[in-house]
């Protein structure tokens, strides 16, 4: 099932219409449906698993210790426990606890069956403590991981390519619904992926069939259980105004301003990572202080929750454009600047996924940038996120789409604007990459 690029001599490429008229394609989509739904299961009981984590160690706990609410100072030494628990499932369990964030979104494949507790704990703890991480990829390489175990175990002898295509749609069927929509994870997994070419629908087809099972799941469990589907959704999204021309400068100058805080932000994660990686626990812990401190601060100087710095963002998402009036301009730029440190902390150190901190801190950045003259909140809110997401994932289309399809009908309004934004983010980053004008290699 596997293509074989055109023109290698002594090979030719498969024919996608003679694939998915095989006998064999038709198993495969049945392995995937059979899959999707247990896989998808697994996922929404780690994201429950998650969830539950988050209110015990920062509602329960403290509360059972006789405080009345969470005291400011309590993230410091949780985050220390999470820095110790992450560092040592990196350094001693196989596969390092999966990829390494600062390195960006990138696809390393589904992880073996050795290396799926490592990955599951060293996420628990970098998301259950409050590491500033999102958990797509976790999901993205738990799915991956079993669904490629299931499918040897279920077919010993399926081919290397067919178990490839399995796994992908382990993947999708994991973060299906984490994204706010299941077309949407396929898209960013396929963006991320590499895939082209004429080969692109036979390969993209099981996993949107494991990505439409996985959200009704997500769905189905979410209802059943009552503990809601953890998908990436905003309650109430203000009106959007058409774009004006001072919109689209507004739009330039976004883009601009992300380029230049994602590319700092990257190459302080990784400039941290060479230093961790030399003394993995005593650093890792290390970090998760950095992390706590950094909520205290915020915390203590803005009369906030110490929530806002902690956590990936996603839940928060909704909060920051419903209680924008609520916000000074300083509040936003401390926010900005503590959240911004600590996500470069946590990429450095711990384990989880890019995508949602960037949310945050770009919508955060543009509802900032929102008090000024001639940009209004909702397009302000979508052009940071989409800019901030290609800064940081250097995946245009999916960037596009997490900052449009997130505000419903209204994203259709601002499309036009998070184009521009994302466009000259892109552009930039890229730039700054490679100031020499060497070619860009996307990280596989």
């Amino acid at each position: 099932m596997s293509a074989r690029p055109a023109g290698t001599p002594g090979t030719e490429a498969p024919d996608p219409l003679a694939v998915v008229r095989s006998r064999g394609y038709a198993v495969l989509l049945l392995m995937v449906a059979a899959l999707g739904v247990p896989v998808s299961a697994a996922a929404f009981g780690f994201l429950a698993l998650v969830h539950e984590l988050q209110s015990l160690t920062y509602t329960d706990l403290p509360r059972g210790l006789g405080f009345h609410g969470t005291p400011s100072w309590w993230p410091v030494p949780l985050l220390a426990v999470a820095g110790v628990l992450t560092g040592l499932a990196v350094r001693h369990l196989p596969g390092t606890g999966g990829h390494r964030p600062a390195e960006g979104f990138v696809n390393t494949g589904a992880p073996s069956a050795a290396e799926l507790p490592g990955v599951a704990l060293a996420a628990l703890a970098t998301l259950g403590l409050g590491a500033v991480l999102g958990p797509e990829a976790p999901l993205i390489a738990l799915g991956g991981g079993l669904a490629a175990d299931a499918v040897r175990l279920l077919k010993p002898g399926i081919a290397p390519g067919a178990a490839a295509m399995v796994a992908a749609a382990g993947s999708f069927a994991a973060v299906s619904a984490l994204l706010g929509s299941p077309l949407l994870g396929a898209f960013l997994l396929m963006e991320a992926s590499g895939l082209a070419g004429m080969m692109l629908g036979v390969a993209l087809v099981p996993g949107l069939l494991a990505s439409g099972l996985g959200s009704l799941v997500f769905i189905g469990l979410g209802s059943w259980t009552g503990l809601g589907t953890y998908s990436l959704t905003l309650p109430h999204v203000p009106h959007a105004s058409q774009p004006t021309v001072a919109a689209f400068a507004w739009a330039v100058a976004i883009g601009a301003g992300a380029a230049v805080a994602g590319a700092g932000v990257r190459r302080l994660s990784l400039a941290l990572q060479e230093r961790v990686a030399r003394r993995r626990v005593v650093s890792t812990a290390a970090m998760g202080l950095t992390v706590g401190v950094l909520a205290l601060l915020y915390a203590e100087s803005s009369g906030r929750n110490a929530s806002e710095v902690l956590y990936s963002g996603q839940d928060a998402l909704g909060g920051l454009l419903a209680e924008d009036a609520a916000y000074t301009v300083g509040a936003l730029l401390t926010l900005l600047v503590c959240k911004g440190l600590a996500y470069a902390a946590s990429l450095s150190a711990f384990r989880g996924g890019p995508i949602f901190p960037s949310m945050f801190l770009g919508a955060a950045g543009g509802l900032a940038l929102s008090h000024l003259p001639g940009l209004d909140p909702v397009p302000a809110f979508a052009m940071g996120i989409g800019a901030m997401c290609v800064a940081m994932l250097r995946l245009p289309m999916t960037s596009v789409l997490l900052a449009t399809l997130l505000l419903g009908s209204e994203g259709v309004t601002v499309m036009p604007l998070v184009i521009v934004s994302v466009v000259v983010s892109y552009v930039l980053v890229l730039r700054f990459d490679h100031p020499s004008g060497t070619p860009y290699t996307e990280p596989r």
